[in-house]
């Protein structure tokens, strides 16, 4: 990494609990622990059905990870087989055990927003798809704008673009249309889960350092890449993402993406963050 390290994040997602890799949640919870992270992301899908025994097992798991802590729910976090408490009290549960997740922090040089992208159920048949609300996400974006000197950083648990390498899709809807005003915002990270593949790449719109970066699972459902969970370090100049992958014995460091931070000159001012998209 070029520079000294500012900021420290351990990004989570998808241990989805009844179905969860043991050995792996267990010791992500520990290394995650020895990081001592500024701030843990832990991006949905806690469960694997939505069932209370899921739940409890996964508040467990959410007490031994250093806080502070930014979560958010996934679609496996609604009742995935009660139609009824999916329909009128999709998220019960979650609050329930989780309680209500805190949507924003700030923190000495990091401002963080999070909105949830799962819906119980909605006018398509795959329920399991994302959707976002255009209007909070310009409130977010606008607010943490305000925090020019700060790391910027969005969470979701769908990815608001789609991975070509993906085995599943977000299908967020308007997705594109939140990535590219987070993008036209300065927000420089837009951190997700969902398709368990890790990925980080740079979006088209706006200066091209706004960047989407998802996180694996830590359950027994991967997809072609190993339990795995993400670093990630920002100095003033570069944010490094790393994989920790699950070796069956520890963490070993896989994939490393060095993605070049905006300098705080090259921001826009804040007029010129808050015109509208054309």
């Amino acid at each position: 990494m070029t520079g000294p390290v500012t900021i420290r994040l351990v990004h989570l997602s998808d241990p989805h609990f009844g179905c969860e890799n043991g050995e792996a949640v267990e010791a992500a919870a520990a290394a995650a622990t020895a990081l001592r992270p500024d701030l843990t992301i832990i991006s949905g899908d806690l469960t694997a059905e939505g069932r209370s025994r899921e739940f409890s097992a996964a508040r467990e798991w959410l007490a031994r990870l250093p806080q502070p802590q930014i979560v958010t729910p996934g679609n496996h976090d609604t009742p995935v087989w009660n139609l009824a408490q999916r329909l009128f009290r999709p998220f019960g549960r979650y609050r329930d055990f989780v309680g209500q997740s805190a949507t924003n922090g700030y923190f000495p040089g990091l401002t963080v927003r999070s909105l949830n992208t799962a819906r119980g159920v909605q006018p398509r048949f795959d329920w399991s798809k994302g959707s976002i609300d255009l209007a909070a996400v310009k409130k977010a974006a606008e607010e943490m704008a305000i925090a020019s000197k700060a790391l910027k950083v969005f969470v979701c648990h769908h990815p608001l673009i789609e991975m070509s390498n993906a085995a599943v899709s977000g299908g967020v809807h308007r997705g594109l249309a939140a990535a590219r005003l987070l993008a036209e915002q300065n927000i420089d990270l837009i951190l997700s889960g969902h398709v368990h593949n890790p990925f980080a790449l740079a979006l088209p719109w706006g200066d091209g350092m706004t960047y989407a970066v998802g996180a694996g699972t830590l359950s027994q459902r991967t997809r072609g890449t190993p339990a795995c969970f993400l670093t990630i370090e920002a100095s003033l100049e570069t944010i490094t993402v790393a994989v920790q992958e699950w070796t069956g014995a520890g963490f070993e460091q896989g994939l490393v993406w060095a993605l070049p931070r905006r300098r705080l000159e090259d921001c826009r001012s804040k007029e010129e963050a808050s015109l509208p998209l054309r």
